[in-house]
């Protein structure tokens, strides 16, 4: 491995450890360099505070002038809630920037690159850059299509059931397994289901993980506001609540009066989906884990409105064709119409096999 190489993949490790709490900015991390000497490390914590590159060069002060900055984003070049990094690098008097890829922002989107360029400053793009997309792909969905970026999750077991005819779930995958999806609810911006699964296992959404953890916003698809008044998510205040609605609903009822729900009303009898991601990615929700029932998980199946598939396979057989299976909805009637995927890893969790799938490339 090149040297160049090591230390861009140090910034993305700092930036990593960020993931789920920078939204709607993009996790970033930073290193300056001189004489194969580290000098200062950063990473963007939380937005609306300092950037990566901003935290590095602090700590690199005096020496950072004609060293060596690697940072896994494209630094900005714009005045937001912080000045623009392009700005302090030139004034710092940096010799080379290393970029692992560019900023989709189009407020940003090669102009920070130009800027340093124009300064004098050897700029190189591309080192690690399939990482660095990934690692914020994210925010790149969010930044390029306006909507949020979508992972279904599922717990089944190997037959690919996920509830008994009588609709009991609990629990299907071990308490690890069940651990790993508190930490996945803490990486998204937002939780989402269906008033189904409301109804059936009254569910909290939060992420309680031992060490502490961010609450995402928890979404319910509600078409006619049924939601219960005594359920957990319009009274425990640990977490926002927001309930989508459809024209006819009344929205005027007392139980979602309360300074931690909002309700959001579309102007369609019916719910759809692709208004849904068009509020969410108006309201910068980044990300969304939708941990809905065989129904909600059919919708978004068959309309094409996901990213990627979180399952948790189960070593355990229920059979019946009346126990509820992972995805709802209308079967096609040629395999070759099924929704094409690419594994993308396989791990096990406890006793369970958590399986990460996305779409296929011919499918997008």
């Amino acid at each position: 491995m090149s040297s160049k190489a090591k230390y861009m993949d140090t910034a993305l490790a700092i930036a990593e450890v960020t993931l789920g709490q920078t939204s709607p900015n993009p996790s970033v991390g930073a290193v300056v360099v001189k004489d194969g000497k580290v000098l200062g490390i950063g990473s963007h914590l939380q937005a609306g505070t300092e950037h990566a590159e901003v935290h590095a060069l602090k700590q690199a002060g005096d020496l950072a002038e004609g060293a060596d900055i690697y940072v896994t984003l494209e630094p900005c070049s714009h005045h937001g809630k912080t000045p623009p990094c392009a700005d302090l690098i030139i004034e710092r008097k940096l010799a080379r920037v290393f970029v692992a890829c560019l900023d989709p922002n189009p407020e940003i989107a090669g102009r920070g690159v130009d800027k340093l360029r124009q300064a004098g400053i050897t700029v190189e793009v591309g080192l690690r850059e399939e990482r660095a997309r990934e690692l914020n792909r994210k925010f790149f969905k969010h930044i390029r299509h306006k909507r949020p970026y979508v992972t279904l999750k599922a717990a089944a077991t190997l037959d690919g059931k996920t509830a008994t005819a009588s609709g009991d779930s609990r629990w299907i995958t071990s308490s690890e397994a069940r651990e790993d999806v508190h930490k996945q609810r803490d990486l998204h911006d937002a939780i989402l289901v269906g008033i189904g699964t409301v109804l059936q296992d009254d569910p909290l959404l939060t992420a309680r993980l031992p060490q502490g953890s961010k609450n995402p916003i928890r979404i319910v698809l509600d078409t006619h506001l049924r939601i219960p008044e005594d359920s957990k998510l319009l009274n425990s205040q640990e977490a926002m609540t927001w309930v989508i609605c459809g024209s006819s609903a009344n929205t005027g009822q007392a139980k979602c009066n309360k300074s931690h729900v909002k309700v959001w009303q579309l102007d369609t009898p019916e719910i759809q989906l692709e208004a849904v991601l068009d509020l969410l990615g108006e309201q910068n929700v980044q990300s969304v884990y939708v941990e809905g029932g065989s129904g909600v998980h059919g919708s978004f199946v068959e309309k094409s409105l996901f990213d990627e598939c979180h399952w948790y396979i189960a070593p355990r057989l229920l059979g019946g064709i009346d126990a509820v299976t992972s995805v709802g909805g209308i079967s096609p009637r040629l395999m070759k119409e099924g929704k094409r995927l690419t594994f993308t890893s396989f791990t096990q969790i406890g006793t369970d096999i958590k399986i990460i799938a996305v779409p296929d490339k011919g499918e997008q």
